[in-house]
């Protein structure tokens, strides 16, 4: 008999951990996640569209709602409002603008932009299609196709 049939530490390995059927979601404190802070969206920019917004501002709301996405809640109120904080702050960008912004981001930023874009095209309201189509454009172009495929097979969603 060899020397290495000898050893028994390869049965030690608990199999049945991998097996595809019997996976269990992680919870990573998603409890405790509240996703963006209104108040920091609203003092950028969501409640001031009346006004004249600088690009800076509306750059800084951007990043200030992709800052703490609720993936690991089940509170679906809290996903719900992050939802309508993104589609506010990227309803108030211009066109022309939307291209820089999401070069600004990412690659982690480009994938949660368009986890939020799809999100939002699952209900849409009025005119939101319009601006989702404009902003899924971009970000297509800066993230490419592997974006839309990681989107997709993404188990946690926004």
């Amino acid at each position: 008999m060899s020397k290495n049939t000898v050893l028994d530490r390869f049965r030690r390995l608990e199999v049945d951990e991998y097996d595809e059927n019997k996976f269990v979601d992680e919870e990573d404190g998603g409890e405790n996640q509240l996703g963006p802070d209104e108040a920091e969206g609203s003092s950028l920019c969501v409640w001031r569209l009346l006004d004249v917004i600088s690009t800076g501002n509306l750059m800084e709301a951007l990043l200030a709602v992709l800052k703490n996405p609720p993936i690991n809640t089940k509170n679906q109120n809290v996903k719900d409002r992050a939802e309508g904080l993104v589609l506010k702050v990227l309803s108030s960008f211009k066109s022309s603008d939307i291209e820089k912004a999401v070069q600004s981001l990412d690659k982690n930023g480009v994938d949660l932009l368009m986890k939020y874009i799809y999100k939002g095209f699952e209900r849409p309201s009025e005119n939101s299609s319009a601006v989702l189509l404009q902003w899924h454009e971009k970000t297509l172009s800066a993230g490419g196709v592997g974006c839309i495929v990681r989107v997709l097979t993404a188990r946690k969603t926004v």
